[in-house]
């Protein structure tokens, strides 16, 4: 639901964790920039302020892994 109106489209977010942070996993040769406006998309539809966009696909995880803020809401 978005202002009231049910949404009948595929958006769905991987994982939620602790209803605080929306999780967005990939396993792609790299992050484009419809991958990012994906997680910023789910952030701003479902209210949360953090989100990790995960891919697996790297050689090393912490170059898989970034994070997006949404807003003033965190801490």
């Amino acid at each position: 639901m978005y202002r009231g109106v049910k949404l009948e489209l595929g958006y769905r977010m991987d994982l939620l964790v602790e209803d605080l942070v929306v999780v967005e996993i990939k396993s792609v040769d790299g992050i484009s920039p419809v991958h990012q406006a994906q997680i910023l998309s789910y952030l701003k539809l479902s209210g949360k302020s953090i989100g990790l966009l995960i891919n697996f696909n790297v050689v090393h995880m912490k170059d898989g892994i970034k994070r997006f803020v949404n807003g003033t809401g965190w801490k």
